[in-house]
């Protein structure tokens, strides 16, 4: 427990790895449901999260103490102030999370509460931030925390591993194509939601690119240990969880270099726009497992000291606190 004045906040249960960390502060987290479950009520979705998570029902939330909205898509600012009768940054605090890159226009994309100076836009990522056109609003970076998985790198198969949801949907900007290029180098297990529906690839040399189904998330993990080596093929994605997961579970990382992650130094593994080299030093990490575990131990190193939950929450208390004291 930290040294802080428990809040109760709203937030919405959007990004399931990015909420596992954020509820693991010393605050009392209220989250939306009804009877649907649908987007805007999934509740906990049966996360097995503390007791310090509660479901709300969406009737109730008018008569529910809050001391601080966390947002997190441009739609709850309207499903918000219908729910509870109040106005996020106006009659209520709020702050709003950005987890995303900007779209098509990049650094001409103006963020939908660009026009607000009453709610401060969280980026986890210093890119998103420099992306951005937020405008009047305040910003601030809180990059990610992760909760540490613990070190499970076992490295018994000569395979790579990657983490992509919806890969067919969401194409070469998730780097679905990278796969098909960098399976030459060494086999992948691909991981994720719908990750089944691109596995074998068009020529059905399915041992190559393996598409698996979605595990829960301790089962990932194991699974990710087993491989020698991640790779994160996105192209326009903000700093991936499954990324820094993979890096503290001990795996060394082969990454594109492109947005947030191009910070990473080459230590972890590799990281290049070439993809002629990642394939290389794939090859090597996959093929050589005393290498990779070597490697792993320096990823793990670097997400310990840059992605811990401890700095992370600490930041976060600190943003809260501000905005309730507005």
């Amino acid at each position: 427990m930290r040294d802080t004045n428990p809040l109760q906040i709203l937030a919405w249960h959007v990004h399931g790895s990015w909420m596992h960390s954020f509820v693991q502060g010393a605050h009392r987290y209220l989250l939306p449901v009804d009877a649907d479950r649908g987007r805007f009520g999934l509740g906990r979705a049966g996360r097995p999260w503390s007791d310090d998570v509660v479901e709300v029902k969406v009737e109730a939330l008018r008569d529910t103490e809050i001391d601080v909205i966390v947002l997190q898509r441009p739609e709850e600012l309207a499903i918000a102030e219908e729910w509870l009768g109040r106005r996020p940054g106006r009659d209520v605090p709020a702050v709003y999370v950005e987890h995303n890159t900007p779209g098509a226009g990049a650094a001409t994309t103006l963020h939908p509460l660009a026009d607000r100076s009453d709610i401060p836009i969280v980026h986890v990522t210093h890119f998103n931030r420099l992306m951005w056109d937020s405008g009047l609003a305040p910003t601030v970076v809180i990059e990610h925390g992760v909760v540490d998985p613990g070190p499970r790198f076992t490295g018994e198969l000569p395979h790579a591993v990657a983490v992509v949801n919806e890969p067919a949907r969401r194409g070469r900007a998730a780097g679905a194509d990278l796969l098909e290029a960098l399976r030459a180098a060494a086999p992948v297990d691909l991981f994720g939601m719908a990750a089944e529906a691109v596995g074998s690839g068009p020529d059905g040399r399915g041992h190559a690119l393996t598409g698996l189904p979605d595990l829960p998330l301790d089962e990932l993990h194991t699974e990710m240990g087993r491989r020698r080596v991640y790779v994160h093929p996105a192209r326009w994605t903000s700093m991936g969880l499954s990324l820094i997961e993979a890096m503290l579970l001990g795996l060394p990382v082969v990454a594109v270099a492109s947005t947030a992650a191009a910070t990473l130094p080459p230590e972890v593994g590799a990281v290049s726009c070439d993809v002629e080299a990642l394939a290389k030093r794939l090859a090597e990490l996959a093929g050589d497992r005393d290498l990779a575990a070597e490697v792993g131990r320096a990823a793990r190193a670097y997400a310990l000291a840059h992605h811990g939950l401890d700095d992370f929450l600490r930041r976060w208390d600190v943003l809260l606190a501000r905005a309730v004291e507005k």
